[in-house]
């Protein structure tokens, strides 16, 4: 397949989970990928998968809470590839599940940097390369636990609140410059979800149990393609918008409250 042939993309946190699956997908698709991580033994890993899989692929150690790696990050998929097409902004640095009362100001200027931050970085980086090519298309990654409110994630979801308003702020004025902005909100077998399921037997099932699908998400084969989706031609028409992949789970929502905190306290 080659919806992605000739494009250059730019993948932050694609050194594992999501953002791993979404690399992956992209190499399958033709893109040649800018490999953006922290992690110096992952993300090489990652960026040979994707050589294997035919595409041209370079990994540049990146950290997204400081915005002079993040404009190198861009630079270096410039410099390497002859340009830049796609940016898919995926990384962050989770906190602490703790509740909101007792998270300090330090985690939420670290979720706050390695989000809204980090995609504005790169989003404006990205710009001056987008426009020499006529147009671009970026992605950013939003999720459902804002709508949810979920516990003990009060900086997360304010960071992700931060990313649908930019978002919808790049898409209203950057579409003067054939550049489409959209989010999508994943919910998928990455990281984050193995480390539950290590620690909560049944989790997976339980998961599972809550959408209507009946299955949790695979990185490459369910996410890569709606990422895939809003990458390519197809979407050439489609800006501004939020999408949910998550096998219908905002549709029942979830409960995320503690079962240690009681209903009413005083």
């Amino acid at each position: 397949m080659s919806l992605l042939r000739d494009k250059v993309a730019l993948i932050t946190g694609a050194g594992g989970g999501i953002g791993r699956g979404v690399a992956r997908r992209f190499a399958r698709e033709g893109a040649s990928i800018l490999i953006a991580e922290i992690d110096g033994t992952t993300g090489p890993a990652v960026a040979r998968e994707c050589q294997e899989l035919g595409a041209q692929a370079l990994f540049v150690r990146t950290d997204v809470t400081e915005k002079a790696s993040v404009e190198a990050a861009v630079a270096a998929a410039v410099e390497a590839f002859g340009g830049l097409d796609i940016l898919v902004n995926n990384a962050f640095v989770p906190s602490p599940n703790v509740l909101l009362e007792d998270k300090t100001d330090e985690m939420l200027e670290c979720t706050l940097k390695s989000t809204v931050f980090a995609s504005w970085w790169a989003m404006r980086a990205a710009l001056p390369h987008m426009r020499k090519r006529g147009g671009g298309k970026i992605v950013n990654f939003y999720s459902i636990d804002v709508e949810m409110g979920a516990w003990l994630h009060g900086d997360y979801n304010t960071a992700k609140g931060g990313i649908l308003g930019l978002t919808r702020s790049a898409a209203a004025e950057w579409g003067r410059f054939n550049i489409t902005v959209n989010a999508i909100a994943p919910t998928a077998m990455g990281a984050t979800f193995h480390k539950l399921c290590a620690e909560n037997p049944g989790f997976a099932e339980k998961s599972a149990a809550m959408r209507p699908l009946g299955r949790c998400g695979d990185p490459e084969e369910d996410i890569g393609p709606a990422v895939v989706f809003l990458a390519c031609e197809m979407s050439r028409y489609i800006t501004g918008e939020a999408i949910h992949v998550d096998g219908g789970l905002h549709l029942p929502g979830y409960n995320s409250r503690p079962a240690h905190v009681p209903v009413l306290e005083r």
